[in-house]
């Protein structure tokens, strides 16, 4: 009996991180219907055993404080500041519209979510939960007390949810080993950041993070692709030109439900210094997609066509740019930024074909997958195969940098090391949208171009580059890092060395930036502009075997 005891204390332990972990998910996230049926008890399900949690005695401890009931078995293993937690975590309210819900939930990522978390939450029968869980969503999202988690459990439309332990315990035992295996790549680069920083025999002085002294203006004008039934608009950032010189141009490309705005701090930057920038708005997966998709007036995320037509908006945008500002520009030595679905049209350009081969092969396991990322890549599948362009290279673009970039599936290793122009891989490692391993470091290894960068914001999410004040969707404080402006200083120091490096026919405008007392691209500039809140590390070359995953569990199933 005491052997049986310590497993069911070690049961209870488990199914409460369990608990909070679902908790969590669904607090991550006004119809008026009547509440005709609803969830009574909650069945944890540990191999041959049944525990039972009343969502009543939830109700009452969430209400008044009280541990009554079967939550009373529960409690003993929970410490105060748990189960204070607890009651809060029950009662927390996500502000959302219940026509949001129902949109996001019925959209394809949406779907591939509710699917992952249906194998954990399920029926009393056993079976999926999927089409319950949804129906619980949208409900508790339309009652007056709206979407909190006790009032998910209260408006699942069948009286009892089975919590199927064994699979939450592997799911987090897969995560572990994906944590782990995520450090190790980590640890990786942060030792070749140091042996390079080693090699590098350069000493810095403070980097350059203000505005340059050249003035500039700003164009906004639209334009129309008539073969594509595309209108999009675009910012141009046009310098004052020194001796009548043509301008390197720099390409603005923003990630899905974004706009304009999300780097227009770094478009300005730039453009101080003596670059023009172009800033073109992708109309089918900007912060109006997103927003049509969340008040029901579009269907998904964002379409599928989305892979085909940004990288064609920034060709087209370049034909229309060389014939009205051919003198004002150079289109010999264009470059280009993308953050997230931005990247992707970056490294595209850059030469990275779309890869139907490795999207065949990768959402296959699309549900047994913790890359949220391939939920967005996986969308591809629905193109056509016959007539569908999967070669984007533009011979404009002489480089290109690609911030949180999604590549595993989309591209995979054939087509990543097809770029053969400089490139820059910028990346996250608190980044849960597009995770580092499988989609930046991995993909930095397969990169035999001769000058590439690795760059990684230790403590940097997917969204610590994007400008807070930007009129994309908005995003929550905790999601942005521990402090935007020390990314966003980064990446302009950066951005501003890597496009300033003597490549092709470059203006002598730029001469000054060249010297040894502004910096170089090389781990020993990245250690001395670091900042503790989010350390800087940046590598020229990392091997794949150095990384210590081949046959890895993450490379399997990523």
């Amino acid at each position: 009996m005491a052997i049986q005891a310590q497993k069911k204390s070690g049961f209870f332990v488990q199914v409460r991180s369990t608990l909070l972990f679902l908790g969590f998910l669904v607090g991550s996230w006004n119809f008026n219907i009547s509440k005709i049926q609803a969830a009574e008890d909650i069945f944890l399900n540990y191999g041959p055993l049944q525990f039972s949690l009343s969502v009543e005695a939830l109700r009452t401890y969430a209400e008044k404080g009280e541990i009554t009931g079967d939550l009373r078995d529960y409690a003993r293993f929970l410490s105060e500041e748990q189960l204070k937690s607890l009651r809060a975590a029950l009662v927390k309210k996500v502000d959302i519209q219940p026509l949001s819900v129902a949109q996001f939930f019925y959209s394809y990522q949406g779907v591939k979510i509710l699917e992952r978390v249906g194998q954990i939450v399920k029926t009393k029968a056993g079976q999926s939960g999927f089409f319950a869980i949804r129906s619980a969503l949208i409900l508790a999202a339309n009652s007056e007390e709206g979407l909190t988690p006790l009032n998910f459990l209260e408006t699942f439309p069948i009286t009892g949810i089975t919590i199927d332990s064994v699979q939450g315990f592997q799911i987090i035992d897969e995560l572990s080993v994906i944590l782990q295996e995520t450090n190790l790549a980590i640890a990786a680069v942060e030792e070749q950041a140091f042996i390079e920083k080693v090699r590098d025999e350069e000493v810095f002085a403070e980097g350059i993070n203000s505005a340059g002294k050249i003035d500039y203006r700003i164009e906004t004008f639209s334009l129309e692709d008539r073969q594509r039934r595309r209108v999009f608009p675009v910012d141009l950032y046009l310098p004052k030109r020194k001796n009548r010189q043509p301008l390197s141009l720099v390409v603005i490309s923003h990630g899905l439900g974004s706009d304009r705005t999300s780097f227009d701090y770094l478009a300005k930057f730039l453009a101080s210094y003596g670059f023009a920038v172009a800033v073109p708005e992708h109309p089918g997966s900007n912060a109006d997609q997103i927003k049509n998709l969340l008040e029901g007036f579009a269907n998904d995320v964002t379409p599928p066509t989305e892979f085909i037509n940004r990288p064609l908006d920034i060709s087209h945008l370049l034909d229309y740019l060389e014939t009205n500002y051919q003198k004002q520009i150079n289109f010999n030595s264009v470059g280009i930024i993308g953050q997230s679905f931005g990247a992707y049209t970056a490294l595209a350009l850059a030469g990275a074909e779309l890869n139907f081969e490795t999207l065949d092969d990768t959402c296959q396991n699309l549900d047994k997958s913790f890359n949220v990322s391939l939920f967005l890549q996986c969308l591809a599948l629905e193109l056509p195969r016959k007539g569908t362009i999967t070669n984007f290279r533009d011979p404009r673009i002489t480089s290109a940098i690609a911030i949180n970039p999604l590549t595993s599936a989309i591209f995979g290793e054939k087509s990543i090391s097809q770029i053969k122009i400089p490139t820059m891989i910028v990346s996250g490692s608190a980044d849960p949208v597009t995770p580092a391993l499988p989609e930046q470091i991995k993909p930095f290894a397969w990169l035999n171009n001769k000058e590439k960068y690795f760059v990684l914001f230790k403590g940097g999410t997917h969204f610590s580059t994007l400008n807070e004040s930007g009129g994309s969707i908005p995003v929550p404080a905790k999601a942005l890092g521990p402090d935007p402006k020390i990314a966003q200083g980064y990446l302009k120091q950066l951005s501003l060395l890597f496009f300033s490096e003597p490549r092709n026919d470059k203006s002598d405008i730029y001469a000054s930036l060249q010297t040894p007392s502004f910096g170089c691209l090389c781990s020993s500039y990245a250690t001395s502009i670091t900042q503790p809140l989010m350390p800087l590390r940046l590598i020229k070359g990392l091997s794949e075997e150095s990384l210590g995953l081949t046959g890895s569990n993450y490379s399997k199933s990523n």
